[in-house]
């Protein structure tokens, strides 16, 4: 007991250590991990055999990271990036096994070798990638959301690679190990599907993967909300803990990915009400899981196998890392990534991946590939991660400059003060509301993540903060959990439905006020949760058009009855417009029956216009014609803005 103490300590002293220099010195926390597992696993050999086993465990932070990256995506979510999940990830993966798999056979090695070998270096890490987007807040680009595309889909073809390689199996090796006695090593392991016919192998998996989404969608909500009546923080954690443990070890039972299972479970779960709280719970884990996997990869960096095959590792670390570097720039340039996006694209995903050793093992119990060879293909995998944060700076520091000029990244503000309302966006949108309650002496907040706008606007006496109102440390800070209301008028769709969707959950006593781009949109912000939306051009086309009346010498009473006229038939269809649009599964939302009324909605308001004055008279008595010069006295210059 006393050793499992000791290496522990020796762990999470070289973490310690090493991860806030590396952080201070920009290299990043992942390379930090790698460096201390360098210094005590080869260098200072303070810790040997047990790394091993130790990396089997610390390999469930990479579960964990899927679990969390599902709750992310709702499953409409994970429908519309199917182009990019085929496209991108199909030809990424295909491409790159097909040309490792060639020069294998170029160099001598059987086809079954060569094809798995292929198909190994052809996976890249989820872990490091997915990390250090998150530290440089690359998740948004296109670029990151490119590599997630990738990443997903590779993880996805893990099954059908664990059912191929079998197939693989050199005969001459299987015989050799039953011969030696080492056969009974691959039994050690629990499995529901050995020795299943295909049918009912394929039987199983179905089942199982069926129970995850069908439990997780119906079984889970009644048991978050008991563990949740008893107000008890550490058990809610031993529930997440228990789901995400769970769901491994049945993929697991049935030869399937624990880590595909547990990113199928967080998509079931996105909807969930319990959401944030799970992302609370499991991020702590996840952490220091993945800190520990990537210590356990420096630590098992085989010096002597290195110093006895170094050309050879060396030669195929460089030439595995360059050939899916050159496919995943030619795809970048094939599916239209510019600037620096496409090469953030070719430049994370170009290492080989953590699942790479899960293969690996795997072939070394089906007898797929030679002990030899796994010892020098670990090592390439090993290596290559290893290297990966070296593009990652390789990008910050040589490829971003030649695309943002000298332009540097700006400091979030310390936000030093709270009002009742708090606004996202100070563009043209947000600057009419944030006047509005100014000039009625309410204390508001503005925020803005574009750092040439909040200067602007504090030039002419406006007081906003830098900084990015989606992030829930941000919006925490500005005093959203005090607020009354919270207007976001920004002018990302996605990011604005997120917010709304995270304030309602966070917030629930906040009325949140949303911009919205077009009808859709606005029906999507109103089905999370927003109080009030309005879209952006709707006011400003109806005055535009009313203008349009009055340039044609269109009396002003009768545009301005038109106006009411077109108001009044819109607000009274926009309910059953939203039910329609609800009601449509398809995910395109514009169904038969939503057509059918809008085009009703048109013949309504066509009619209504075409109305007698008399007709609405009573409706317009409050209204009289605005005085001479009235228009030209409410003219002020605007700030201008790049929206």
């Amino acid at each position: 007991m006393t050793g499992y103490f000791l290496y522990a300590f020796i762990y999470l002293v070289a973490a310690v250590i090493a991860v806030p220099i590396a952080k201070r010195l920009g290299l990043g926390s992942v390379l930090g991990y790698l460096i201390a597992g360098l210094v005590i696993g080869p260098v200072f050999g303070l810790v040997g055999d047990e790394t091993t086993t130790i990396q089997h465990f610390a390999e469930f932070g990479v579960v964990m990271m899927l679990f969390l990256v599902g709750l992310e995506l709702e499953p409409r979510s994970l429908w519309a990036m199917k182009s990019k999940l085929l496209g991108l990830g199909g030809l990424q993966l295909g491409l790159t096994a097909a040309l490792i798999t060639a020069a294998a056979i170029a160099l001598g090695q059987p086809f079954g070798v060569s094809l798995t070998i292929g198909l190994i270096f052809a996976l890249s890490s989820t872990a490091i990638v997915l990390q250090t987007f998150q530290e440089k807040g690359l998740q948004q680009t296109e670029g990151g959301k490119s590599a997630f595309s990738v990443l997903l889909f590779q993880d996805i073809a893990v099954i059908p690679m664990l059912a191929l390689i079998p197939l693989l199996a050199i005969p001459e090796l299987a015989s050799s190990a039953a011969e030696h006695g080492s056969s009974s090593e691959s039994h050690n392991n629990l499995s529901l599907v050995e020795g299943l016919p295909p049918w009912g192998y394929g039987l199983v998996i179905i089942s199982s993967v069926a129970f995850v989404t069908v439990g997780g969608h119906y079984l889970s909500r009644p048991l978050f909300k008991f563990v949740a009546s008893s107000h008890l923080r550490e058990i809610f954690t031993a529930t997440a803990l228990m789901l995400i443990i769970g769901i491994a070890a049945l993929m697991g039972l049935v030869g399937l990915s624990p880590a595909l299972g547990a990113f199928l479970a967080g998509v079931v779960l996105a909807n969930s009400e319990f959401r944030h709280e799970l992302e609370a719970n499991i991020e702590p884990f996840k952490g220091l899981l993945l800190g520990l996997f990537f210590i356990t990869v420096g630590a098992g960096i085989n010096f002597g196998v290195l110093s006895d095959n170094a050309v050879l590792i060396a030669a195929l670390t460089i030439t595995v890392m360059l050939v899916k570097a050159m496919v995943l720039y030619v795809i970048a340039v094939v599916f239209k990534l510019r600037e620096s996006n496409k090469w953030l694209f070719t430049l994370s995903l170009a290492q080989a991946g953590e699942f790479g050793f899960v293969l690996l093992s795997f072939a070394s119990q089906n007898y797929v590939l030679p002990s030899n060879i796994i010892s020098v293909l670990s090592l390439v995998v090993a290596i290559s991660m290893f290297l990966t944060p070296g593009l990652f700076i390789l990008f910050d520091k040589a490829i971003m400059p030649r695309y943002q000029g000298s332009k540097t990244q700006r400091e979030q503000d310390t936000i030093d003060e709270q009002g009742s309302v708090v606004i996202a966006g100070i563009g043209r949108f947000g600057q009419i509301i944030n006047r509005l309650l100014v000039a009625n002496d309410v204390k508001t907040v503005v925020l803005d993540i574009r750092s040439e706008q909040i200067d602007l606007i504090r030039r002419v006496g406006t007081k906003a903060y830098f900084g990015d109102a989606s992030k829930p440390d941000i919006l925490h800070t500005a005093g959203a959990h005090d607020a009354s209301l919270l207007v976001i008028a920004i002018d990302d769709k996605d990011t604005a439905a997120e917010m709304v969707k995270y304030a309602k959950h966070a917030y629930p006593n906040v009325k949140v006020l949303a911009r919205a781009f077009d009808r859709g949109h606005g029906y999507r912000l109103r089905q999370l949760g927003a109080d009030y939306v309005v879209s952006e051009t709707y006011h400003s086309a109806l005055e535009m058009g009313a203008e349009a009346l009055r340039s044609l010498n269109i009396h002003p009473f009768h545009v301005e009855r038109q106006k009411m006229a077109y108001k009044n038939i819109e607000d009274q269809q926009n309910d059953m417009l939203y039910k329609a649009w609800i009601d449509d599964a398809s995910g395109e939302r514009i169904d038969n029956n939503y057509l059918k009324l809008f085009i009703e909605l048109e013949s309504l308001i066509k009619n209504a216009l075409k109305a007698d004055l008399h007709d609405k008279h009573s409706k317009m008595r409050g209204w009289t014609p605005p005085p001479k010069g009235y228009a030209e006295k409410l003219e002020h210059d605007e700030i201008p803005d790049n929206e």
